[in-house]
């Protein structure tokens, strides 16, 4: 299956930036991964292109339904500037987010979202559905995806594969 790419506008981050906040990311999933934590990763970055704020998943060890990467680093992020509002901001993710995550990216005014692998089952930023330009949506962001989706794909089609190996063992 060939990638998927939706370009909306040109993210003024540029492509060399995006890629390099994404490896970091993958690096930072990857490490998660490790850890027992589905491998997804986010940051929010402010108009200069510094970070604010790191997430990361913490459904499983927290037992925590909400804790998505996105809605991590928006909470960090958010308590950090004292403000919910984000239009100046950019949100890279190693996921495209799923509609709760989508949805609060609109609520919180997200300028920009910059994701890696695209999700043909829960996407709804481009992929099942786009809540980014939902005429429901009081606010409209940029969406860029696909930045690095071949190792964002792979990093997450290996855990997967190794927790459902890890899981056949533990039967009887």
């Amino acid at each position: 299956m060939a990638p998927v790419t939706f370009e909306r506008s040109l993210c003024p981050l540029g492509e060399p930036l995006q890629r390099l906040w994404m490896t970091r990311l993958i690096r930072l999933a990857a490490r998660i991964g490790e850890r027992g934590e589905i491998p997804v990763a986010a940051v929010i970055l402010d108009s200069r292109g510094q970070a604010l704020a790191f997430g990361s998943n913490r459904r499983e060890r927290q037992a925590d339904p909400l804790g998505h990467a996105e809605l991590v680093a928006l909470l960090r992020a958010a308590r950090l500037r004292g403000d919910w509002r984000f239009n100046d901001c950019t949100l890279l993710v190693t996921l495209e987010p799923c509609p709760m995550c989508a949805g609060a990216l609109v609520q919180a005014r997200m300028g920009r979202v910059v994701f890696g692998a695209p999700d043909p089952k829960r996407g709804a930023l481009g992929s099942c559905l786009d809540l980014s330009t939902d005429p429901s949506a009081h606010h409209q962001m940029e969406v860029v995806g696909s930045v690095e989706a071949m190792a964002n794909r792979q990093l997450l089609e290996s855990w997967f594969r190794r927790r459902r190996q890890q899981r056949q063992a533990e039967r009887p």
